[in-house]
């Protein structure tokens, strides 16, 4: 999973000072200077920016961003921030060349008016708003954006559920020793609407509204780590087993906390069937989450994962590399194999790619004589459809008489293997203790 990263794009163009002269010029070796450009007049530029306000859901304009420059967003909603006038509002708006995580309340001094393109939304357009018509190919880009992680969802679903979740209801959350930006909307039981920042304890994961709540809270709790088994520890990296029935509470917050971080996923309310791994890091102040992956208790498509995250502040140390490699340890223990749960996000899929990739290249590498897709799927806990398409992508196997014959060259496999990059943290299998869920009961 990627990291807030900043946009990286260059600016859409450069703003030129208001009643600078043009360039000298030459004709036939004689210079010829243009007269300035006409200084425009101050209160019609005021009328004219004041007639576009208050900007309309579905507008485009320039926003001034973090960075400093400006990029374009789509309005997608608004709010009054005064009662009088028409400036007194504040927008929502979607940076259109970026993820949907970026998406933020900006006040109107952030906004280029004179960038101002008068183009709405279909419901405006609807709505009778002539004369205002989004080009096939805006259209087509805006509906690339959105569709993004929900291949699952027909045209009507999507619809609903980019109107359910299009406003960011948290912008912050307190979680330990981090304040965390959030990247998208979760739905907080309805009491906590009101609320841009959430205050979390990171141990038993309840959330609330203001930081004396949580600082009374923590005298109180008396929780050091996830309200469940320990299953694995290695070093200061531990991992807990929280039974989704025998601690429901829990289960609840965890998916609400996700869902801010997790834009695919449909939220789990009956968090009974599912088991969650917490993957923490230790200290003598106790075992605090940087991540975790849930499971269906029993699943009949051989899902051994649902849903994963690494928290934002612990992206980027091999964590959610070290979560799917977990997963699969956990298959092989169970003597099944295993996949994760479809479908996939753009960022999920290129993850378990990697993870394959590495894994049978490894194998193969190492192997002497002939290996079938079988034995490999048994070796790993990989399922055989899920090694197929790896080694069809690598174009590592070819069809042959009937049978799928897998070519192995060694320099081959060492390109790819360096293509997919580092492993990230190894799982110790002889710390892991752990009994099946079927066996514990």
């Amino acid at each position: 999973m990627g990291s807030l990263e900043p946009p990286t794009t260059a600016e859409n163009g450069s703003a030129h000072p208001a009643g600078m002269g043009k360039s000298p010029s030459t004709d036939g070796g004689v210079a010829v200077v243009h007269p300035p450009d006409p200084v425009p007049d101050p209160d019609a530029l005021k009328r004219r920016r004041s007639s576009v306000l208050p900007l309309e859901v579905g507008t485009r304009v320039l926003c001034r961003w973090r960075d400093g420059k400006f990029h374009p967003v789509k309005v997608i909603e608004r709010r009054k921030v005064h009662a009088v006038g028409p400036s007194d509002y504040e927008y929502y708006v979607h940076y259109t060349e970026f993820n949907r995580r970026l998406d933020e309340w900006v006040k109107l001094e952030q906004l280029d008016l004179d960038s101002v393109e008068a183009v709405v939304d279909e419901k405006v357009e609807e709505k009778g708003a002539s004369g205002l018509k989004m080009t096939r190919h805006q259209k087509r880009k805006i509906d690339e954006t959105h569709v993004e992680g929900h291949e699952e969802l027909d045209a009507a679903s999507l619809r609903e559920h980019e109107e359910f979740t299009k406003v960011k209801n948290i912008a912050t959350i307190e979680l330990g020793r981090y304040e965390i930006e959030t990247w998208y909307f979760s739905p907080f039981p309805p009491e906590y609407n009101d609320c841009l920042k959430l205050y979390f304890c990171e141990f038993c994961l309840n959330f609330m509204k203001r930081k004396e709540q949580l600082q009374r809270h923590m005298r109180k709790c008396d929780l050091k780590h996830p309200p469940g088994d320990e299953i694995y520890r290695s070093g200061t990296l531990s991992m807990f087993e929280v039974d989704g029935k025998k601690n429901k509470v829990y289960g609840q917050n965890l998916c609400y906390l996700a869902k801010l971080f997790l834009d695919h996923k449909t939220l789990y309310y009956d968090v009974d069937l599912f088991l969650f791994y917490i993957l923490c890091e230790c200290d003598d102040r106790g075992c605090h989450m940087v991540g975790y992956f849930s499971k269906e208790k029993h699943s009949e498509e051989s899902y051994n994962l649902a849903c994963i995250l690494t928290l934002p502040p612990y992206q980027r140390k091999g964590y959610g590399k070290f979560l799917i490699a977990f997963s699969y340890e956990l298959s092989k223990k169970e003597g099944k194999v295993g996949t994760p749960e479809r479908p996939l996000s753009d960022l999920g899929l290129l993850s378990y790619r990697g993870y394959w990739t590495r894994v049978l290249l490894d194998i193969l590498k190492k192997h002497k004589g002939n290996i079938s897709i079988k034995e490999l799927s048994d070796m790993t806990a990989i399922k055989a459809e899920d090694i197929l398409t790896t080694l069809q992508t690598l174009e590592l196997i070819q069809y042959r008489k009937g049978q799928h014959v897998i070519c192995a060259d060694p320099k081959v496999l060492d390109r790819h293997l360096k293509a997919a990059g580092r492993g990230g943290l190894e799982v110790d299998v002889s710390k892991l203790i752990w009994t099946p869920y079927k066996e514990q009961n």
